[in-house]
């Protein structure tokens, strides 16, 4: 006999002692009861059902004898096993049972009129349970015992499934036997070495144990076996986490054991509540006062370790028992006082039977069949009737707590509790937390971490249990090769990316504003970044562009004060004008380029130095055309001399302009430029920029640009060497070279700087090519007309030429 579960028998008489004395709940009735012990055997459990549901002594299925009993319901049992060899037989004659044990469901619980009834919550309940524990520790490198029988095997894969999805692994799954038979010595030898084994691996801190009342005591056997002074070994002891089934129960020889191995274990427990009365009910619980108790005399000469005297027989040499010990000096493992969980479901039990009944006996259901003016005739009452109103069972228990079933199983969480054990080999259970299932997502499980007790080997610290370190932010998990995926490295984040939380899967990039910073662990917010007069570089170019203009003005005046001279007329002067005003916009244009980039600017910038650029190179092309159509109108009898004149140098500067212009206006009509930010080019920094809108137009302007400036290099290289005094066209030659180059490079240049230096680059390119075109073109002619005026005669050109 186990003696700890003599409480859960307590518990059933003092439920149904307080239905009978209770006026409200099935008056004029008395409920009875049998209580039969299913000594863990199947064929007992057969035996019993039996004798409970025909006969005391003759056994004949169907057949119905005067001393019947009438059942109306049982409860039990503890173990899944035997809960479902008594289904089993109740199923034929559909007598509802109530389970208190917490076990998987099985496919053929659920028909259309079932008789099987769970006064705890299904089990799913309580691998999602353990598994919000482990994630909350932490624990993701666990250990796994559990009894070798379907419902553990269930147990475990339900578990495993659990486990993929939230990141934990098993380190090892080992099966035990639900008892452990001594004949077959190389299977527990086998056992044994297999069981001590997995207490070697210490990065393993937590197991997890499925099983029933004596899996404990098998624990206990197998390692006893494989070394007899394993409970002084600090580093075997480990975080036992276990279930609801296990339970701390010892008898006979055992009474000599301690649980020190087991102190700090967490432990799922069904909710119970303190029931008024109860202690009081088992401080009565006396020999010689309790009447009809069968159990009563074995219980408690185990429990304290005793014989009552015997007349007739011989005294052994155990102490006598008086009858007169109190319950409450048991240890633990031997008999508890506070209710248990188990305890608590079956007095649950009986009420939920008892309201079934009292609804019953209130409702107008066949009220001809069941009563007649003196009350319910159990007689009449077939147990199959009982199931519409068990379903619908709803009432509060003596402790406030609501009762009712859903889909036949007991709405209900569990209790966390933490065993403290003592030297004396007792120990208290301590509520830590509880998990409940109808909570909100993520608040299923509360813990009160304070109040746990964990192993003296881990200074009262909650302990690390996973397979390697984690992987600090800045890193991510490499898998190892042959290994589960809770055995991983650590390889630093690949630049540009950061991580920053422990054990990333991934590492990520910051968002566009923000770069990783040296750790990579964090972002950094960026720069904005943009081509200001106020900087180093913004400064130069802008004194550049304004020194050029202020160079190009004066050479204009210079030409307008020597209109008169031959040097200025000799070249087109309307075209010479023309051509210094562009490149005075070339140098000003430049201006737009820095500053913040804004809707006005951004609009303009290109589209401005294309065409003003555009006139300038079309002004040489005109004025070398002009050269060559001269000199060849100067041979005998040509028929080109019609064009020598204004007329053909405007109409080349007109027609070309009028091209850029006719593509920036496209250009600005379609897809203008507009303010943007580069969040890309640069790490650090966030590029203030003109977005060209259509990068194919603008290239379309550089590219006419660059042809209208090849055209002009060629006509000027092949008329370099015309004889004429006036003849300009070497210089315009060396001008065209410079511009085309600085053009040229520019392009690569261009593409390869990345930020505000673009924008340096092209005000450099305009800057320099505009400079080129106004040095070679009119600094020789400023040259003669300011210090070498005596030059500037008409007389000295004609003598000069060839």
């Amino acid at each position: 006999m186990v003696t700890k579960f003599y409480q859960h028998l307590l518990a059933l008489v003092f439920a149904i002692n307080e239905i009978n004395e209770n006026p409200k709940i099935l008056p004029n009735v008395t409920l009875g009861y049998h209580i039969y012990d299913s000594y863990y055997d199947v064929r007992m459990t057969y035996r019993t059902i039996l004798d409970l549901l025909f006969n005391f002594h003759r056994l004949v299925p169907n057949y119905k004898y005067d001393t019947q009993k009438y059942t109306i319901a049982v409860i039990g049992g503890l173990g899944s096993d035997i809960s479902s060899r008594m289904s089993d037989m109740l199923d034929l004659y559909r007598i509802p049972q109530l389970a208190y044990g917490s076990f998987a469901s099985q496919e053929g619980d659920r028909t259309e009129s079932p008789p099987f009834y769970r006064m705890v919550p299904n089990e799913a309940q309580q691998c999602k349970g353990i598994v919000q524990l482990l994630l909350h520790f932490g624990w993701t490198w666990v250990g796994l015992f559990a009894v070798n029988d379907n419902s553990g095997e269930h147990f475990v894969q339900q578990l495993e499934s659990l486990f993929s999805q939230k990141g934990i692994c098993l380190a090892f799954s080992e099966r035990l036997p639900s008892q452990i038979r001594l004949d077959t010595w190389s299977h527990v030898n086998y056992l044994t070495a297999n069981t001590y084994l997995q207490f070697s691996d210490s990065k393993v801190r937590s197991f997890i144990i499925y099983g029933e009342s004596r899996t404990i005591i098998t624990l206990h056997i197998l390692m006893l076996l494989g070394d007899a002074s394993y409970k002084k070994n600090i580093s075997l002891r480990k975080v036992w986490i276990m279930t609801a089934q296990v339970d701390f129960a010892l008898s006979g020889i055992q009474r000599t054991w301690d649980f020190q191995f087991f102190h700090g274990a967490l432990f799922f427990s069904m909710q119970s509540n303190n029931l008024r009365g109860f202690q009081t009910f088992l401080h009565k619980i006396k020999p010689g006062l309790t009447q009809g108790d069968g159990f009563l005399k074995d219980f408690w000469e185990q429990a304290f370790d005793c014989s009552f005297l015997d007349l007739q027989g011989p005294m052994e040499g155990n102490d006598v028992c008086t009858g007169e010990q109190s319950l409450d000096s048991l240890p633990g493992p031997v008999f508890e006082m506070p209710m248990t969980g188990h305890s608590y479901s079956i007095y649950n039990a009986v009420y939920a039977v008892a309201h079934a009944l009292n609804t019953m006996y209130t409702s107008r259901f066949d009220n001809r069949a069941l009563m007649d003016g003196k009350g319910l005739h159990v007689q009449n009452l077939q147990p199959w009737q009982l199931h519409p109103f068990l379903q619908r069972v709803l009432f509060n228990n003596s402790a406030g707590e609501r009762v009712c079933f859903k889909d036949r199983e007991m709405e209900a969480g569990f209790d966390i509790m933490n065993l403290v054990t003592f030297p004396n080999k007792s120990f208290v259970r301590v509520t830590v937390g509880r998990v409940n299932s109808n909570a909100p997502e993520g608040q299923e499980l509360i813990i009160n971490e304070d109040r746990i007790v964990w192993q003296t080997n881990f200074n009262q610290i909650a302990p690390i249990s996973v397979c390697n370190n984690y992987c600090l932010p800045g890193f991510l998990k490499k898998k190892k090769e042959g290994e589960k995926f809770c055995c991983y490295g650590c390889a630093p984040c690949p630049e540009g990316e950061i991580s920053d939380q422990k054990d990333m899967d991934d590492c990520k990039k910051c968002p566009d504003n923000q770069y990783p910073n040296k750790d990579q662990d964090g972002c950094i917010p960026k720069v904005l970044s943009f081509l200001s007069f106020d900087g180093l570089l913004g400064t130069s170019l802008s004194s550049a562009a304004v020194s050029f203009s202020i160079i190009t003005v004066l050479v204009l005046g210079i030409f307008i004060k020597h209109k008169d001279t031959p040097i200025v007329k000799a070249n087109n002067q309307d075209i010479s004008y023309t051509l210094l005003i562009s490149l005075l916009f070339c140098f000003l244009c430049s201006l737009l380029f820095l500053g913040y980039p804004g809707k006005v600017t951004c609009f303009l910038q290109q589209s401005t130095f294309g065409f003003i650029f555009s006139v300038a190179v079309s002004c040489i092309l005109a004025k070398t055309i002009t050269v060559v159509v001269a000199f060849m109108a100067t041979k005998p009898g040509s028929s080109i001399r019609k064009w020598v004149g204004k007329k053909l140098a405007n109409s080349i500067l007109l027609s070309c302009s009028l091209v850029q212009a006719v593509i920036s206006m496209v250009w600005l009509g379609t897809s203008p430029p507009f303010p943007d930010f580069d969040f890309q080019s640069l790490p650090r920094e966030i590029v203030a920029e003109c977005n060209k809108g259509s990068v194919i137009m603008f290239y379309m302007v550089l590219g006419y640009m660059g042809f209208l400036s090849i055209i002009t290099l060629i006509v000027a290289f092949f008329a370099r060497k015309l004889p004429d005094s006036f003849n300009e066209a070497k210089f315009i030659t060396f001008s065209m070279l410079i511009f085309c180059s600085v053009w040229v490079s520019f392009v690569p240049t261009y593409l390869g700087t990345k930020g505000k230096y673009m924008v340096a680059v092209e005000i450099f390119s305009i800057l320099t090519s505009s400079a080129g075109l106004l040095a070679c073109v009119f600094m020789p002619k400023c040259y003669i007309i300011v210090l070498r005026p005596e030059l500037n005669k008409r007389e000295q050109m004609i003598r000069t030429a060839p």
